[in-house]
C-alpha cells in the first residue's frame, strides 16, 4: 500500500518524538499485518516510547506476534496488551531492554502469560516460589526453558522499577538456588544408587552466596560430601563427586536452549587441582593449615543452598570461627590489598577505563573495602557478618565503623554501578562487565536507567561521578573512622570505639596501637582549621604508612613534623593541595630513620617534596651546589659560620637525595612500577659524591679565607679516593681523600707545608663539630705509608715516593683517584703523575697479579668480621662489592693502557668498557653488574632504615622487612629477598673466581 507523503511525515515525526532512532524501519514494522488491530491506538506508541530501546521493543513485539500459534492467541495477546497496563509495561519493557529474552519469547510464544499475573506473591517471589515453577523440569532442556521463564518475570519487575537493584540481585540468587536444587534432583534421578550412598551439600559462594547475583555470572560453589547412614565410606565420595559433576554439567552445558550459567567450583581448597568433593573434616584440616587470606575472605559469603542442608549448615558453622580469626594473620591487610592490586593489574590496558567490576572505582573496590572491614571488626561484632555487600555496609555505618556520609555515597554508587552491570548483561544475556563503546548501546543503557534527556552524555557523566566517589572513598573507608574515634563528631553520629580503633590499627600492622591513637588525637581533635585539614589528610596518610614495614614510625614522624610546622601557612596547604607531597612525605617518614632524622633537623625541607612532577626531588648538580655553598661561605664572617652553612646545605641535599631514592624505590600509587635499581644506585652515588665534593670545596674556601685571606701560601688540592673518587658514595660513606700541595713561587717549603697541614686539620675539625647537621668524616688512610705517613705531601714528594716505594696495592687504590676540590691545575698534574702507575705501559706482570690475588685472599680470610655470614656480607662476603671491584680493577690495570674506556674511576663504567672490549662475555658482565648494584642497594637500605652504616642485613625483623620493602619485596617476602641476594652473589662469585683467580 502506498502511504501518502503527508501521513508519512506525520508518523515519522511521532516516532522520532517517542524515541525511535530508525523511524523508517519502525514505520514499516507498524504497517505489518500483525499490528493492524492496534496500529492506530496511541497507547502503543506511548508504551514503546517509554522503553529503553523503542526500536528493539517494536521489533520484538512483531516477532512475538508472528510466533503466536493461532490468530486467537495473537488476538488474546493484543487485547491484553492494550487493556492491561501492567502487562504492557512489563512486556514492552523487557523487549526494549533484552534482545535475548525477546529471542526466548519468539521460541516460546506462550511464555508472555508469565507476565500477566500481578498478585502480591508475584511481586517478590522467593526460593519456594521459583522451585514451584521449576518442579516439572525433568531434563536439562526443560530446566533451561523454565529458568528463562522465571528470569523473564524478574527482568520485567526490574525494568519497570517494581524492585530495586538489590532486590533484583537477591531474586536472581534465589532463582539460582532453586535451579541448583532442580539440577541436583535431575542428577540424583539419573543415578539413584549414587544418591542413596552419600550426603552431598552444595555451598554457594561469591555473589550467589552473598544473595547479590548478576543476570549472567558464574555461580561459585563448594561441595561437601559424607557417607549416608550405613553406606560404604570408600564409595560415598566418588558417588558424591559424580553427582556434583553431573549437576554442574546440567547447568553449564550448551543445549538447543543454550546454557543457564557456568557452575564454578574453583574456590574449593587447592582450587582446580583439589578434589571436587571433600568431607567436612578434610575441609577443616585444609583451612586450619594451608588456606591463604583470600580464601577466608571468600568464605564470608558461604551459604548452603542445595543438597543436604543439615550438612551444609554444619560446614558453615564449623568454618565460621576460622573466618573471623583471619584478621589476626600476619600481613592480613597487606595481603587483601595486594590481591586487589593484582586484580587491577591483570585487566587489559584497553579495558581498564570501561571495566565496571574490576577497574579502579568499580564494584570490586566497594566489595573489597567492605569485606576488609567485616573481617577486622566482625570478630567482636556479629552484626557485621552478612554476606551481602549493601547489608554489610549498612551495618558498618550503624556501628560507626564507616562514616554515615561515606556509607550513603558508597551505597548510591554501588547501586548505580550494579544497575549498569545488570542492564549491560540483560541485553544479550552474556557475561560482561565492560561499558559498551557503541553510542547506540550507550543510548539504550542510559535510557534503561531513566536518563532520557541526553542519555549518552548523562550516562557517562553519572558513571564517572560514581566511580570517582568509589575511587576516592574505598581506601579512605578503612582509615577515616580511626580519626572519628578521637575527634569531635556531630550529634548522633556513631563513632568507632577505642577498642575497635585499636583492633583496626593492629590489623594495619601498628605495633603500638594505643600510641598511634594518641598521635591521631593530638593531630585531629579540635575544631581548628588545622585539625580539619588533618582529618582530611590522615585517612590517606594512614594507608600509605600501613604500606611500609614500620607504620608506627611514619605516624610518629608525621606528628613531629606537624608539631614543628603546623602553624606555618604553607605546610598543610602543601600537603592538602599537592597529592604527590603528601604521599612522598608518608613514604619518607615510614621508610626508616635516616630521612626523618635529616628532616627533623630542619623540617622546612618538607617543601622539597611538593613538586607534583617530582622536580623538587631532582638532585642538584655539582656546579649548582658549589655555587650555593661558596656564596654562603663568602657571606660568613668567620670560618665556623661558613662551614655551618655548607653543612646545612649538605644536610638538606642528603634529605633530598634520600627522599628521591625512597620515593623511586617505593613507587607511587599512580606509578607502582618496579624501580630501576641500577639507575637509583647511580643517582645516589653521583648525588652524594657531588655533594661531598661541594662541601669540601666550601670548607676549604672558608678555612683559607679565615687564615690567609684570598691566597694560601701553597697550591692545594683534594683528591677523591675509593667510592668517593668513583662517584659511588653511599649515605654512610666516609670521604676517602689524599691531600697534595705545591709551594707558590718564593714561599719557603716549610712554611708551605705548615700551612697545608693547618688547612687539613682545620677542615677535619670544622666538618666534625657537634651540631644539628651530620658530620662529614675525612679518611686519608690511603695516603703513602698509610696512617704512619704525613697527611699532606707535595707533588714532588708523591712523585719520589711512587717512583721508589710504591706497592702494587697503592697502584690499585689510585685507580679511583680523581680531583674533587682545590687547585684544578695541581689536581690535573697529580693525575698525570699517577696514570703510569695505575695503567702500566705493559700491563701487569705475573708477580704483580699474584700479589693482588694474595692480598685479596688475605683480606677474605682476615677482615670479614667474626661471626658474620659471608653469604650476606655486602662488602667482603661472597660475590659482594669487593669481589666485583677487585675483578674489575684487575682488568683495568692489565688493559687500561690500551683500552681507553677502562680509564675511569667508576666501577660500572669500567665493567661496561671491559664488556665492550671483549674482555669478558656479556652474560658474565651482567652477573657482576647485577651483584654490585644489589649489594650497593642493600648498604644504602641499611643506612636509610637504621640511621647508621652497616655491611650486612639487619637482624631485627621490622628493620629487615623495611630493607625488603625498599628493595621491592612485599610483606612476608623477607625470605625471598635473602634467597635472591644469595643466589645473585653466588653467581657473581663463580664469575669472579674464574676471572680473578683463574679457577
Amino acid at each position: 500500500m502506498t502511504v501518502p507523503q503527508g501521513r508519512r511525515s506525520s508518523t515519522f515525526t511521532r516516532l522520532l518524538r517517542h524515541g525511535f532512532t530508525d523511524p523508517s524501519a519502525a514505520e514499516r514494522l507498524l504497517e505489518s499485518p500483525e499490528l493492524e488491530p492496534i496500529r492506530s491506538d496511541p497507547v502503543l506508541l506511548e508504551a514503546l516510547g517509554a522503553t529503553a530501546d523503542p526500536d528493539l521493543a517494536l521489533q520484538g513485539l512483531v516477532r512475538l506476534l508472528e510466533a503466536q500459534p493461532a490468530p486467537t492467541a495473537r488476538r488474546e495477546l493484543l487485547d491484553t496488551l492494550i487493556a492491561a497496563k501492567p502487562l504492557r509495561d512489563r512486556l514492552l519493557g523487557v523487549l526494549g531492554a533484552s534482545a535475548a529474552l525477546a529471542d526466548h519469547l519468539a521460541r516460546h510464544p506462550g511464555d508472555w502469560h508469565a507476565l500477566v499475573n500481578y498478585e502480591p506473591q508475584d511481586l517478590h517471589p522467593g526460593v519456594a516460589e521459583f522451585e514451584r515453577h521449576l518442579v516439572e523440569a525433568t531434563d536439562p532442556v526443560s530446566l533451561r526453558v523454565a529458568y528463562r521463564r522465571c528470569l523473564l518475570s524478574i527482568a520485567a519487575r526490574d525494568v519497570c522499577g517494581t524492585i530495586d537493584v538489590a532486590q533484583t540481585a537477591a531474586e536472581l540468587a534465589d532463582l539460582a538456588t532453586a535451579t541448583l536444587r532442580g539440577a541436583l534432583a535431575i542428577a540424583c534421578a539419573a543415578a539413584p544408587e549414587d544418591a542413596g550412598s552419600c550426603r552431598l551439600a552444595v555451598i554457594a559462594m561469591g555473589k550467589c552466596g552473598g544473595h547479590e547475583l548478576n543476570y549472567v555470572s558464574d555461580v561459585d560453589v563448594i561441595f561437601v560430601g559424607e557417607a549416608a547412614s550405613g553406606a560404604d565410606e570408600g564409595k560415598a565420595l566418588p558417588a558424591a563427586t559424580r553427582l556434583a559433576s553431573h549437576m554442574m554439567r546440567i547447568c553449564s552445558e550448551t543445549t538447543v536452549e543454550g546454557s543457564i550459567w557456568p557452575v564454578d567450583a574453583n574456590l574449593r581448597p587447592e582450587g582446580r587441582n583439589g578434589p571436587l568433593v571433600r568431607t567436612l573434616s578434610s575441609h577443616l584440616a585444609y583451612y586450619q593449615r594451608w588456606a591463604k587470606t583470600w580464601e577466608f575472605q571468600a568464605l564470608l559469603k558461604a551459604r548452603p543452598v542445595a543438597g543436604d542442608m543439615e550438612l551444609g549448615e554444619r560446614y558453615v558453622a564449623t568454618l565460621a570461627p576460622l573466618v573471623w580469626q583471619a584478621a589476626e594473620r600476619e600481613n592480613f591487610v597487606a595481603d587483601v590489598q595486594k590481591m586487589r592490586r593484582r586484580v587491577v593489574a591483570n585487566i587489559p590496558v584497553g579495558e581498564v577505563e570501561r571495566e565496571l567490576k574490576l577497574g579502579p572505582g568499580g564494584l570490586r573496590d566497594v566489595e573489597f573495602a567492605v569485606q576488609l572491614l567485616q573481617l577486622v571488626h566482625g570478630r567482636s561484632d556479629t552484626s557485621l557478618r552478612s554476606g551481602t555487600t549493601l547489608d554489610a555496609l549498612k551495618a558498618l555505618a550503624a556501628g560507626g565503623y564507616v562514616g554515615r556520609v561515606d556509607a550513603v555515597q558508597l551505597d548510591d554508587a554501588y547501586r548505580f554501578l550494579r544497575s549498569m552491570e545488570h542492564r549491560i548483561q540483560l541485553y544479550q544475556l552474556r557475561r560482561s562487565h565492560l561499558v559498551p563503546e557503541d553510542e547506540a548501546d550507550q543510548r539504550r543503557l542510559g535510557r534503561s536507567l531513566g536518563l532520557r534527556t541526553d542519555p549518552v552524555r548523562e550516562l557517562n557523566r553519572e558513571w564517572k561521578r560514581h566511580t570517582g566517589v568509589v575511587r576516592r572513598l574505598h581506601e579512605k573507608l578503612f582509615y577515616r573512622p580511626l580519626l572519628d574515634a578521637v575527634a569531635q563528631l556531630a550529634l548522633g553520629e556513631a563513632r568507632l570505639s577505642a577498642d575497635a580503633a585499636q583492633e583496626r590499627l593492629v590489623a594495619l600492622g601498628y605495633a603500638d596501637p594505643a600510641a598511634a591513637l594518641r598521635h591521631l588525637e593530638a593531630l585531629a581533635s579540635g575544631v581548628s582549621r588545622k585539625a580539619a585539614i588533618q582529618r582530611t589528610l590522615l585517612p590517606v596518610l594512614l594507608g600509605w604508612f600501613a604500606d611500609s614495614a614500620d607504620p608506627d614510625a611514619g605516624l610518629l614522624g608525621f606528628r613531629k613534623v606537624s608539631d614543628a610546622l603546623g602553624k606555618t601557612p604553607w605546610y598543610l596547604r602543601l600537603l592538602r593541595d599537592e597529592g604527590a607531597a603528601a604521599e612522598n612525605l608518608a613514604r619518607v617518614l615510614s621508610a626508616g630513620r635516616l630521612a626523618p632524622d635529616l628532616l627533623m633537623r630542619a623540617p622546612e625541607a618538607v617543601a622539597l617534596l611538593g613538586d607534583g612532577d617530582g622536580g623538587g626531588l631532582e638532585p642538584r648538580s655539582r656546579a649548582h651546589l658549589e655555587q650555593e655553598i661558596l656564596a654562603a661561605v663568602g657571606r660568613a664572617e668567620i670560618a665556623e659560620q661558613g662551614v655551618t652553612a655548607a653543612r646545612g646545605v649538605r644536610r638538606r641535599e642528603l634529605f633530598r637525595t634520600a627522599a628521591t631514592d625512597i620515593v623511586g624505590s617505593y613507587g607511587r600509587e599512580d606509578t607502582p612500577t618496579r624501580p630501576d635499581q641500577a639507575a637509583l644506585i647511580d643517582l645516589v652515588g653521583g648525588a652524594v659524591s657531588d655533594l661531598t665534593a661541594a662541601t669540601l670545596a666550601g670548607t676549604l674556601r672558608a678555612v683559607v679565607r679565615a687564615g690567609w685571606g684570598d691566597t694560601l701560601p701553597t697550591r692545594f688540592a683534594v683528591i677523591g679516593m675509593g667510592r668517593f673518587g668513583g662517584h659511588e658514595l653511599g649515605y654512610g660513606s666516609d670521604a676517602d681523600v689524599l691531600f697534595v700541595h705545591e709551594p707558590r713561587e718564593g714561599v719557603d717549603e716549610r712554611e708551605a707545608g705548615e700551612a697545608a697541614n693547618r688547612v687539613v686539620a682545620e677542615m677535619r675539625r670544622l666538618l666534625q663539630l657537634p651540631s644539628s647537621d651530620p658530620p662529614l668524616l675525612i679518611d686519608a688512610d690511603l695516603r703513602p705509608e698509610g696512617k704512619s705517613g704525613p697527611l699532606v705531601r707535595t707533588l714532588k714528594s708523591y712523585e719520589a715516593y711512587y717512583r721508589r716505594w710504591s706497592l702494587v696495592w697503592e697502584s690499585q687504590a689510585l685507580l679511583r683517584a680523581e680531583p674533587v676540590a682545590g687547585d684544578e691545575d695541581l689536581g690535573r698534574r697529580f693525575i698525570e703523575l699517577i696514570d703510569p702507575l695505575r695503567y702500566p705501559r705493559n700491563g701487569l706482570d705475573d708477580e704483580a697479579v699474584r700479589e693482588i690475588r694474595r692480598l685479596k685472599a688475605r683480606m677474605e680470610s682476615e677482615r670479614l668480621p667474626r661471626g658474620a655470614d659471608k653469604t650476606l656480607h655486602t662488602k667482603l662476603g661472597r660475590g659482594g662489592l669487593s669481589d666485583v671491584e677487585w675483578t674489575v680493577q684487575l682488568l683495568q690495570m692489565r688493559h687500561g693502557r690500551t683500552e681507553a674506556g677502562l680509564r675511569t674511576t667508576r666501577t660500572r663504567a669500567a665493567l661496561a668498557a671491559a664488556r665492550a672490549a671483549g674482555l669478558l662475555p656479556d652474560e658474565e658482565a651482567e652477573i657482576l653488574d647485577e651483584a654490585w648494584v644489589l649489594a650497593s642497594r642493600v648498604r644504602n637500605a641499611v643506612m636509610l632504615v637504621r640511621g647508621r652504616a652497616g655491611d650486612t642485613f639487619p637482624s631485627e625483623s621490622r628493620e629487615l622487612a623495611s630493607v625488603g620493602r625498599y628493595l621491592g619485596y612485599g610483606p612476608g617476602h623477607v625470605g625471598d629477598m635473602l634467597d635472591e641476594y644469595r643466589r645473585t652473589t653466588r653467581r657473581a662469585r663463580t664469575v669472579m673466581e674464574e676471572l680473578f683467580y683463574g679457577t
